[in-house]
Formats: C-alpha cells, sequence, structure tokens
C-alpha cells in the first residue's frame, strides 16, 4: 500500500473515532463517597488531564491541584469511554467518577552517579535514608553498621558492634533511633545522627529477618520495636527498658517479615505460607485472624500505609518541630488523612510465583490474587500514594499493580538478571528496580521501556532506596560500594 493510501486510511478511521464520540453523564465523588458538584455532560473521549481540569473548576481551586480519576475502583488511564469500554459499563447512565488527590510535589528521575562512596569491606545488604531524608543507614556482610551525610556523601560514623552479617535495619519514625539485626539473632539500637550504640537486644535463637517500629502516631516515645526470626518468632522489645514486652509465636516455620501496620496490628510472614494477624496485648499477643492463600513460603509485606509510617512527623514542607509532640501531632494528621482513601491494605509476594492483595483488618479472605509472574516473586512494594504496586521478580520483570483492584497494569521488561528490590519515587510518579544484571533502572509506572539504566556497580546491586522528599536513589550491593544516584 502506498504512503498516500496509507494516509487516507488513517484520516477515514480518525474520522469515523470522531462520529463515535459520545456524551456521557458523570457525577465527581470524593474518595468517602461525598458527591462534587453537579451531574455534568461530558465527550466520553475525556482525557484524565481534561477531567482534572474540569474538576479544579468545580472545586475553584487557587492552584491546579493533581487528581486520579476511577471507575469502579478502575483508574482512567486514557479516557472515560474507552474505560467503561473494558468494564463493560454503560454510557447511557450516570457515571459516577471517583477522584483522588496525587502529590503536589514533583520529583525529578535520578539520571545519574554523582557519589561513589567506598567503605565497606564485603557485600552490602541493606540501604535506608532516614525519615528526613538527611542521613543514609547501610549495613551488610562486613557485620558493620555505617552512617553516611546524604548532602556530603560522607562517613558520620562506623560502628562494629555486630558479630556477624547485618541482615536488616529499620529508622525508628522520628529519625532519632536506628535498628540493625544480624545473623546471630542480636539486634543492637543506634543513636540515629551521631551513631553510638544505644542497647543490645539479645533474644532470638536464629538471624533476624525484618525489623519494624511502632507507628509514631500511635506511640510518640518510638520505644518499642519488632523483630522476626528464622526461629519462628516476632519479638516486640521496650528500647527504653531493653526488655521483651511480648514473644509472639503460632508460625510453624521461619518467619521471613513482620510489619507493624497503622491500625496497631502486626502482621507476619512466613514460610509455612500463612501472614497472621496479631494485637499487640499481653506477653504473647492475640491472634486475630491467618490469612491463608499462597502455596509456598512468602517472602515479603508491603502496606499502602508504608510511607506515611516510614516518615512518621516530617513531610514536603515539615523537617523542624518545635516539640515532640509537635512531631506526633504532625504524624496523626498524615494518616488520618491517609485512612480517608480507605482501609489499610496488605500485599504478599511468594516463591508460589504470585502476590495476595488483602484488606486485613476487615477480612481474611483476599481482595485479589495477583498472577503473571513466571518465577519468584522476591520484593514489592505499594507506591507512596497507594495507587500502585510495584513487584520485582527473579523472571526479570517489574510489575505493576492496581493498588486496590489488584488489576495488572503493566510489564516492565528491560533488565537481563533477577529483579531483586523495587522502591518508588515520593510523589509515586517513577519506579527504581535493583538486579542481579548490575545495573539500577529507572522506569514510569505505566511505560514501555526504562527511561533511564544506571550503570556502575560491578556486580549485583541487592538494595536501594529512594530518598523519602527528593531526586536521590542510594544503592549498594555484591562490589561494597554505597552509589548515590541523582538527577
Amino acid at each position: 500500500m502506498s504512503s498516500y493510501a496509507e494516509k487516507r486510511r488513517k484520516m477515514a478511521e480518525e474520522e469515523e473515532k470522531a462520529k463515535e464520540v459520545r456524551s456521557v453523564i458523570v457525577q465527581f465523588q470524593t474518595a468517602s463517597g461525598e458527591s462534587q458538584g453537579p451531574q455534568i455532560d461530558i465527550p466520553s473521549n475525556s482525557t484524565p488531564e481534561q477531567l482534572e481540569g474540569l474538576l479544579n473548576q468545580l472545586i475553584e481551586s487557587e492552584e491546579p491541584v493533581p487528581f486520579a480519576f476511577y471507575i469502579k475502583d478502575n483508574e482512567i488511564a486514557t479516557n472515560v469511554g474507552e474505560t467503561l469500554r473494558e468494564l463493560g459499563e454503560s454510557s447511557e447512565t450516570v457515571t459516577v467518577i471517583q477522584y483522588k488527590p496525587l502529590s503536589i510535589y514533583r520529583v525529578n528521575p535520578v539520571t545519574r552517579c554523582t557519589d561513589s562512596i567506598p567503605g565497606h569491606t564485603e557485600a552490602i545488604l541493606h540501604v535506608s535514608f532516614s525519615p528526613d531524608g538527611n542521613v543514609l543507614g547501610t549495613g551488610g556482610g562486613d557485620m558493620t553498621v555505617r552512617f553516611w551525610d546524604v548532602h556530603t556523601c560522607t562517613p558520620i560514623k562506623t560502628c562494629t558492634g555486630h558479630r556477624n552479617h547485618v541482615l536488616c535495619t529499620a529508622w525508628s519514625p522520628n529519625g532519632k533511633l536506628f535498628a540493625s539485626g544480624d545473623k546471630s539473632g542480636v539486634i543492637i539500637i543506634w543513636e540515629g545522627v551521631k551513631g553510638t550504640e544505644v542497647c543490645r537486644l539479645s533474644g532470638h535463637r536464629q538471624w533476624v529477618t525484618s525489623l519494624s517500629w511502632e507507628p509514631l502516631h500511635l506511640n510518640g516515645k518510638c520505644e518499642r520495636l519488632a523483630s522476626s526470626s528464622r526461629d519462628g518468632t516476632v519479638v516486640v522489645w521496650n528500647v527504653n527498658t531493653r526488655r521483651k514486652e511480648m514473644t509472639i509465636s503460632g508460625h510453624s516455620d521461619s518467619i521471613e517479615c513482620c510489619k507493624w501496620g497503622g491500625e496497631n496490628l502486626i502482621y507476619t510472614a512466613s514460610r509455612d505460607r500463612t501472614i497472621r494477624v496479631w494485637a499487640p496485648e499481653g506477653p504473647t499477643g492475640k491472634l486475630v485472624r491467618t490469612l491463608i492463600g499462597h502455596a509456598h513460603r512468602i517472602n515479603a509485606l508491603s502496606l499502602n500505609s508504608d510511607y506515611v509510617l516510614r516518615t512518621g512527623g516530617y513531610d514536603w514542607e515539615k523537617k523542624m518541630f518545635a516539640s515532640d509532640a509537635e512531631m506526633v501531632e504532625c504524624a496523626k494528621k498524615k494518616y488520618a488523612e491517609l485512612r480517608k482513601s480507605g482501609p489499610e491494605r496488605l500485599c504478599s509476594c511468594s516463591d508460589d510465583f504470585t502476590l495476595f492483595l488483602w484488606e486485613p483488618t476487615l477480612k481474611k479472605q483476599p481482595v485479589a490474587r495477583l498472577t503473571g509472574h513466571q518465577q519468584l516473586v522476591n520484593h514489592m512494594c505499594f507506591s507512596p500514594d497507594g495507587r500502585y504496586i510495584a513487584s520485582a521478580s527473579f523472571d526479570k520483570k517489574v510489575k505493576v499493580w492496581d493498588g486496590v483492584t489488584g488489576k495488572l497494569l503493566n510489564t516492565l521488561n528491560g533488565h537481563v538478571g533477577a529483579v531483586y528490590q523495587v522502591t518508588w519515587s515520593p510523589d509515586s510518579r517513577f519506579i527504581a528496580s535493583a538486579s542481579k544484571d548490575s545495573t539500577v533502572k529507572i522506569w514510569k509506572p505505566l511505560g514501555k521501556k526504562a527511561l533511564y539504566t544506571l550503570s556502575g556497580h560491578l556486580d549485583e546491586v541487592y538494595s536501594l532506596d529512594w530518598s523519602p522528599y527528593g531526586p536521590r536513589v542510594a544503592s549498594g550491593g555484591k562490589d561494597r560500594l554505597v552509589k548515590i544516584w541523582s538527577s
């Protein structure tokens, strides 16, 4: 077919599509179900950008506010009419369009390595930014914990208290303390700015697999820490008294991950293929429910509240507080705002190649079973706004799922080795992935290919984290280097 005939054919198709454009009567609605403005007649091919402009006019916003739009919990990605067709919904009745505000702050994607920091003498297994984004904590096979000034990329302190590999770390949500757990079952609490040892917690019989602090909005003292272990228990510690407050048991195999959620429940995931939900009450905890679905060991958990709980009282504008009480009050407001979008949601991933989406505060049945990966799913995490879930698999792919329905939205191809970890930019617009292929890749969640491939590591990249407030990613791996990537 000649190029001229091809152009004529495309023009005819576009004209035919234009004839098919009909109007749809819509009603905007908040996430909590309150109607916003009157019912409006709009073209069925209205895009999210056009809906955003219309809604900003309706609410008379002084500054344009970005929104995401949904029909029956399915995000409008292209236009209203196409979403209705995908759902099999009629355009002849009133269409309810729910909207959720997005972050008004924008973070640029990281594009280059700005610092490559030596110091560790064995593989780096964990990197994490402090809640205010000013300090980076790292741990690894050389049995040390190291603190780095993020702005100067210089060492603050090298901490040498462990006698075995440091396997997991966690910042307290007020940023004052840093916990690290090792392969011999010992946990050390460090002062987060100076790096001095505060206390040592011993009690697990096997290695520590994960650490999770009690959320700041529940306890402003930041004194309680949950630790899970290969010995099949979770211990809740009081770091001020240096004593165990409770020992939670019930799993029949190693606990791979624990999360202390915003509703004051502790979630534990085990090799025994179950997730258990506990109320931190009494000396042994109270079992609330057991979540069953996975056919193999569970590797990790993520909450849609992770970002809010991690950053405590800090946000884009508030980095200094007159008192601890003010910080706690800010944390309470942040969590209350998050809860307006619905119940706390939990995602789990497994060696059975699947993920499950749960609403564990409400029921034991899953919201959805997420299938599509062809090998074990090693890691996953919710975007900070809870709209998406990104998953990392040994099948070399990153998949993006709807954070409310569990629907598969996109598959990101590009890595040539297993993907070990994923992390989100704080504005939920970008994903960073770390791989066995020695690269870090930056993606748009609904894009088709990587925006940037960040080369520089000499071997497998095991861990990475995106700063809570800016265009800065830290990565670490087998080559023993901490790399800082910036825009």
